[in-house]
């Protein structure tokens, strides 16, 4: 159907048109990231309530064809929106109440105009597109679409996009702040092949031109960077595991190829970690749509309740331990990190990516709180220590808000030695412990911040952790406890990009004794022991800090 123009659309696209062109290649980045990362009114203006994405996976054209329904709640009274999608895909037409609506496209957001929408209401459109989505080069850091072949030949396709944004391959408003509330998910795929997403089977159609549409539905809030599909030939079997809040359904899709040495390596972990995550963190947030470990053609993604999973069926990280210290070779790593995420990242959401060190931290000290529960507290403590050598210490781990900017990749390994030190801090693992399980309870299945994360920590611990945060996670550098040791005594003091950071820590002022002192950013001095000097002089190892000696 030809689409209809009216004068206003007419002059909205040749001003955006005359704008693009007018702005230079940096601030045109900077236009689409504000476009792709701000909550402006054209965004806000209205909740997203259930999403109906029906699309055909067509993999030898690599190329999607479909339709996303909308449905939401107006948060005000409006006449324009904006939805999303990228440059390289079409909109066929949006659709509301059987009419076609005028809309203008800026990079990669879509600007509809509505007739007069009321707060309050609750309304639906249709958004109709078709293209070739991109295509990852390294899946899943780069994001997009995966099309491989299994040693057999058969296609295995897939996709991940956390970062790059959901609207890589379908229309939705893709902002981490707003998680819909529920999703049926129809994907259309070759009849000989299988077809797993999200939630829970509602089972398939069978189509006319060779195609089979596959029915998934996601019964509870979800982000989109985490809807996904997995294509391929596979096979399938089913657990239960009694956890807190009842049978907890488990599903597990490997590679039919694959079968015969996925079940007892999945079986190995994955209970045993479900046991230990929730007592940790709380009961498995997603009891309502299962739990599901899918094979897929990259090395490993959150995607919520379809796990994605590559790391070939070996312990550790594709058989190599990040800690260096061999606790890491005991288990998957992809099991344990991806599943990790269901509390942190997938029930508990950042609404801006510049906070993702909230996903990442938590979820690499899930690793550290698995190998406690199967290892012991010493190892666990050598794991993360172990990580550190991966730690750089270059840029902040919060990124820029409002631009869809990730902070520093020492979210990860840097974070949980933030967290870390910060149980150290507490001193009381049951109080730690009902932290994390309150952490997930009071932001369950919800956007937040950092701040707020940060705040509820401060509220709960009963301590003063703010400048610990500050200088941990807006600045690049860690502290550095300065000292030195003369005539017994040992006078200290904090560097420190944070004004007034007075941080405890544990030192050594006896040989094989560690006691809490009270640095801050003046020099303090206490007596030492006689065995003390500065060559042995030492922090205890759990506290995530610099030492120098200034002599």
């Amino acid at each position: 159907m030809k689409k209809i123009f009216t004068p206003l659309v007419l002059i909205l696209l040749s001003s955006i048109t005359f704008a693009q062109n007018m702005l230079g290649s940096n601030e045109k980045e900077e236009r689409a990231k504000f476009l792709r990362g701000a909550l402006t009114d054209l965004r806000t203006c209205y909740d997203i309530n259930y999403y109906h994405l029906d699309v055909k996976i067509d993999i030898d054209n690599k190329s999607v064809s479909g339709s996303n329904e909308f449905a939401f709640t107006a948060t005000k009274d409006f006449e324009n929106l904006q939805f999303d999608l990228f440059e390289n895909l079409k909109v066929e037409k949006v659709v509301f109440k059987g009419k076609e609506l005028p809309f203008t496209r800026e990079f990669a957001a879509v600007f509809v105009k509505f007739p007069k929408i009321k707060k309050g209401s609750r309304e639906r459109f249709t958004v109709f597109y078709s293209g070739k989505p991109i295509v990852a080069k390294r899946a899943p850091w780069d994001g997009g679409f995966i099309f491989k072949k299994d040693k057999s030949g058969n296609p295995f396709v897939s996709v991940a996009c956390q970062g790059l944004g959901a609207s890589v391959w379908w229309p939705n408003k893709d902002h981490q702040s707003d998680e819909v509330d529920s999703m049926l998910i129809s994907i259309s795929a070759l009849k000989d092949l299988d077809c797993i997403a999200n939630g829970r089977y509602r089972g398939k159609t069978q189509g006319n031109d060779g195609y089979t549409k596959h029915h998934w539905f996601v019964g509870n809030p979800i982000n989109n960077y985490n809807i996904a599909f997995y294509i391929g030939k596979y096979a399938h079997w089913s657990d239960s595991y009694d956890g807190e809040n009842g049978k907890l359904s488990l599903d597990f899709y490997p590679l039919k190829e694959d079968s015969t040495k996925a079940r007892p390596h999945w079986d190995a972990d994955v209970k045993p970690m479900l046991k230990s995550f929730e007592y940790w963190f709380g009961p498995y947030p997603w009891y309502k749509d299962g739990y599901k470990l899918v094979q897929a053609p990259h090395l490993g993604m959150e995607h919520q309740s379809a796990v994605a999973y590559g790391n070939q069926y070996q312990k550790g990280y594709l058989g190599r331990d990040l800690s260096g210290t061999g606790a890491g070779l005991k288990w998957d790593f992809i099991t344990i990190h991806e599943t990790g995420h269901e509390w942190f990242g997938n029930n508990i959401t950042t609404k801006d990516i510049a906070d993702m060190w909230v996903h990442e931290g938590f979820t690499t000290y899930s690793e550290v709180l698995f190998t406690e529960s199967t290892q012991g507290k010493t190892a666990a403590s050598d794991y993360l220590i172990g990580l550190r050598k991966n730690i750089e210490n270059t840029a902040p781990m919060i990124g820029k808000y409002n631009t869809n900017t990730e902070g520093s990749g020492d979210m990860y390994y840097k974070g949980a030695n933030l967290i870390h030190t910060i149980r150290q801090l507490i001193n009381n693992d049951e109080k730690f412990r009902q932290i994390l399980r309150g952490l997930n309870k009071t932001f369950y299945h919800s956007t937040t911040t950092s701040a707020d994360v940060e705040a509820y920590i401060i509220k709960q611990s009963g301590l003063k952790l703010d400048k610990v945060f500050d200088q941990y996670l807006r600045h690049a550098a860690i502290p550095t406890l300065e000292y030195k040791i003369e005539n017994g005594t040992l006078q200290y003091r904090w560097i420190s990009d944070v004004t007034g950071f007075d941080m405890p820590v544990k030192v050594s002022l006896k040989a094989d004794e560690y006691t809490v002192v009270k640095p801050s950013n003046h020099w303090q001095s206490v007596k030492v022991d006689a065995s003390i000097t500065p060559e042995n002089f030492k922090v205890e190892r759990n506290f995530y800090v610099n030492t120098k000696n200034a002599k």
